[in-house]
């Protein structure tokens, strides 16, 4: 009896064990907490039902069911893959393709896996867009490959809920064989762009030398005959002055004389004493003039004169 009492007492317990871990069970079912910059998407049996903002999420137990949808922009690295240019030049391309999802329903009920459909639409975006571009287009162009792919991107992914923010190109590697052929172009490139800018410096210089020697020229030129303009304002000035201050001289004697109101014994004897300093000088040519009458007059007058004041 006391066996059959234990037995009871153990199976009440194991019932009760049992009915708490049911219990803890389905209350962690029915409260759900949801992650900022995520949300919830629940399901009641199997079906789409409503999508719940970050927080407490509480919901019917062993009906309805709750997944959780990243809605933060997520980088999604690419594997290296190899793709041919429009120049049958085989180039191994690598990308990252930067995605959001903003619509979760669309995301989860639009395609079964979006991060494995995302990595193989990114895949033939790059061989389709790189196809149609040459070796120097797709290495030198790849502002241009990002928005292409991300534009035949965005067709398909829109119906996904899914935003493709941005595609960065890593990587576009060519074969060694054509690396090695662009740097001697490159090369090459660099020798003759160095020859070109080597022969319009000279050129440049040539012409700087020419011109430096024109506007010397000029200048010189120009100071020459400011120069010769100078020296003959100065020859005028110097004439004007001389004249006038000959001028002066002849008023001022002229004043003179008639200020003393000569009489003819006085001019005569100027005149005698003119032609003796003219007869002093040895290289001196004494010249007669026409009015000589007035000489010999002049000289009578004179001795008349002595001789008055010899007898007196």
């Amino acid at each position: 009896m006391i066996i059959a009492l234990g037995s009871v007492g153990i199976a009440g317990i194991v019932v009760v064990v049992l009915i708490v871990i049911v219990g803890l069970a389905t209350l962690r079912s029915m409260v759900n907490i949801v992650q900022q910059g995520q949300v919830g998407v629940v399901k009641r049996l199997g079906e789409y039902r409503k999508t719940h903002e970050p927080g407490l999420v509480i919901i019917m137990p062993f009906v309805d069911t709750l997944q959780t949808v990243d809605m933060r922009e997520v980088p999604v690295p690419g594997d290296r893959q190899d793709v041919i240019t429009k120049d049958n030049v085989v180039v191994t391309v690598n990308a990252t393709i930067f995605t959001q999802v903003v619509d979760a329903k669309q995301a989860l009920f639009s395609v079964k896996n979006f991060d494995v459909a995302i990595d193989a639409l990114a895949r033939t975006a790059l061989r389709s867009v790189i196809g149609t571009m040459t070796l120097d287009e797709a290495l030198s162009e790849r502002e241009r490959i990002n928005t292409d792919v991300q534009e035949q991107m965005e067709v398909v992914t829109d119906k996904w809920g899914i935003r493709i923010s941005r595609i960065e190109i890593v990587e576009i590697a060519p074969p060694p064989q054509i690396l090695q052929a662009l740097a001697l172009q490159k090369q090459a490139d660099q020798e003759k762009r160095a020859r070109i800018l080597q022969s319009e410096g000279q050129q440049q210089s040539a012409i700087n030398v020419a011109q430096g020697d024109a506007d010397a020229n000029v200048r010189a030129a120009e100071g020459e005959k400011k120069a010769a303009i100078l020296r003959a304002e100065g020859n005028r000035q110097a004439a004007m002055l001389e004249a006038e201050g000959r001028a002066r001289a002849i008023e001022t004697v002229y004043a003179a004389i008639k200020g003393s109101e000569p009489d003819s014994t006085l001019v005569a004897i100027l005149q005698l004493d003119a032609l003796s300093k003219f007869a002093d000088s040895d290289n001196s040519k004494i010249v007669v003039p026409y009015e000589s009458a007035g000489l010999l007059g002049a000289a009578q007058t004179l001795r008349a004169v002595l001789d008055g004041q010899g007898s007196s």
